[in-house]
């Protein structure tokens, strides 16, 4: 199998692990319930947010708000799986990045077509300080952007 084929067996997996944290999470417990990890650093807390990246924009009080999020980030997937195909297949630190995009945004594409909502349920914070709660789209979506930075700061200008 390829290199991209590898990925896309990725893609699935850590697809079906988002999708199954937040069913468990979702069905284990009730909305803003919340079970400590690790007293003063972690929790797992059922959370839902209609907004954008950690929150913003939820709760707006505005329903086409919905759908336009919702098509803005049909689009930037859209962008994501161009930019994946057309990527060499020897650019594997780039692959892996977009594949980690693809993965999250995926996981929280089918939160909003599902759900209507998607289900955050980590919880880091020390002391008052909370990170915004958030789940595993987030993460891979998270360190694959952060992947692709490192990338393109690597390469040698043209």
């Amino acid at each position: 199998m390829n290199r991209k084929g590898l990925l896309l067996g990725l893609i699935a997996l850590l697809v079906a692990l988002d999708q199954l944290t937040k069913a468990a999470v979702a069905k284990g417990l009730a909305l803003y319930e919340t079970r400590r990890v690790i007293p003063g650093v972690f929790n797992i807390i059922h959370s839902r947010n209609d907004g954008a990246i950690f929150g913003v924009l939820s709760h707006a009080g505005n329903p086409s708000l919905r759908w336009v999020l919702a098509a803005a980030s049909f689009v930037a997937l859209a962008l994501v799986v161009t930019y994946f195909v057309k990527t060499p297949a020897r650019d594997g630190l780039m692959l892996t990045a977009l594949s980690l995009i693809l993965a999250g945004a995926i996981g929280n594409n089918l939160d909003r077509m599902v759900r209507g909502s998607v289900v955050d349920f980590l919880d880091l914070y020390l002391g008052r300080w909370h990170w915004p709660v958030f789940n595993v789209a987030d993460s891979c979506i998270s360190i694959g952007a952060a992947l692709v930075i490192l990338v393109i700061l690597r390469r040698k200008p043209a």
